[in-house]
């Protein structure tokens, strides 16, 4: 199949590639090798071909300021290359594996992976898709490019300053948890996902000590299990199709140890996401996406530890995004985000260019992209992401004398999918 069957832009997906991905990155019409089985002898259905693939990002970052002792203008060669197994392994298994290599670490490691089970029955009449999934990062088993794994920017640069607070569910406990859980789509209507995550730190000595084996150590050690959900509903009419849905976690966990004080963080979020195809327009398609995330934590361990100035703490994320695809050779996107949360001098403290003079973690900005598609597999992209606010200030944020639109990027990517 052409990759417009599955995505509108990777990652994005098509209701082809939702429905792939449901059930258990699997599809009919391949060629497998199979065996009957019998009372003691196991049955074989495998593919005759191993579902791999490739891309290779090249990019250039221009800021609106240098940062302090560096140059502007950073070339990467790659930024980043990945190795993907997706696709189906055997009738009702598949998965999608991959590992990255990425330039600033100069090495390969394991990237977002979610492997799975699937299979279908009827219920109350309707059908049901089932399934179980074990992955490693929450939320990158899901469906929609409204939540923060497959979210919006599809791609950005690691050159230009980030700002200091995130959600643990919005990418923090990437590639750092290990889940299993399972899922349910009713009616192509009602999707239901629970999993459970501990945490499994790649580069961490085994059994888990809470050190990393050059003796750092690690910032969260999840205590018991820590529990992640998701509802959402899904409705097609005529055009226009909609998702609303919620999604959370709970974690408790023991930073830099595996026993003593807990941290608490309880993350309750809302998402959407709306399209609308255009037949008159050769088919364009406009897509919205949107969340809201609310974080609550009690921060016992890290306020006992001198790390922060209150042990109660709150963050609240907004964004959304709108792309206008151009048929499937070119797409526009804007997007705005913004956090806001308690200010803490000590759990964000003054840096030059990363810290914050007030040691609040308010930011806000916009994201603009323009993409295009020579052929399917290879996209040329031109970015600019621009803050008003950054690590709580305007001007002079960090007691440095930085402004928050002296970290405005202009980000060019140029990207290969094999």
């Amino acid at each position: 199949m052409p990759c417009s069957s599955c995505h509108t832009t990777i990652p994005e997906l098509t209701p082809l590639g939702r429905l792939f991905k449901l059930n258990g990155y699997t599809a009919t019409g391949i060629t497998q090798i199979t065996s009957q089985g019998g009372p003691q002898i196991s049955g074989l259905n495998i593919n005759t071909w191993l579902p791999l693939s490739a891309f290779i990002q090249l990019s250039n970052t221009v800021t609106n300021k240098r940062q302090p002792g560096s140059q502007n203008g950073n070339y990467e060669f790659p930024q980043a290359a990945s190795i993907f197994l997706a696709g189906a392994y055997a009738t009702h298994f598949g998965s999608f594996v991959q590992v990255t290599y990425e330039a600033q670490g100069d090495h390969f490691s394991w990237d977002n992976t979610d492997i799975r089970y699937a299979n279908r029955t009827k219920f109350a009449g309707k059908e049901l898709i089932y399934g179980v999934t074990f992955n490693n990062n929450p939320t990158v088993e899901d469906l929609w490019s409204s939540t923060p794994a497959w979210g919006f920017p599809w791609v950005s640069t690691d050159v230009a300053p980030s700002p200091a607070a995130a959600t643990l569910v919005d990418g923090t406990l990437g590639e750092d948890v290990a889940g299993l859980g399972g899922y349910a789509m009713w009616n192509n209507h009602l999707y239901g996902a629970v999993t459970g995550y501990r945490s499994e730190h790649i580069g961490g000595s085994q059994p888990n000590s809470g050190l990393a084996s050059d003796g750092s150590a690690f910032g969260f050690n999840i205590r018991g299990v820590a529990p992640y959900w998701r509802l959402a509903w899904q409705q097609t009419r005529g055009n226009n199709y909609l998702m609303v849905g919620t999604y959370g976690m709970h974690v408790a966990t023991t930073p830099g140890a595996i026993t003593g004080p807990q941290d608490f963080y309880t993350d309750v979020a809302a998402d959407f996401q709306y399209e609308r195809i255009f037949p008159n327009l050769h088919n364009d398609l406009l897509t919205v996406h949107g969340t809201y995330i609310h974080e609550s934590s009690d921060l016992i361990a890290t306020f006992g530890a001198s790390g922060s100035t209150l042990a109660n703490h709150t963050l609240n994320t907004l964004r959304a995004d709108a792309v206008y695809h151009f048929g499937n050779k070119y797409a526009l996107t804007f997007g705005g985000f913004g956090t806001t949360g308690t200010t803490d001098p000590l759990l964000f403290p003054q840096a030059d260019v990363s810290g914050s003079a007030t040691g609040n973690p308010k930011f806000r900005g916009f994201i603009a992209n323009a993409s295009y598609w020579p052929v399917q597999n290879i996209q040329l992209g031109l970015q600019y992401t621009g803050y008003t606010t950054f690590n709580g200030g305007g001007t002079n944020y960090d007691g440095a004398g930085r402004k928050a639109s002296d970290n405005n990027s202009l980000y060019m990517v140029l990207w290969f999918v094999f």
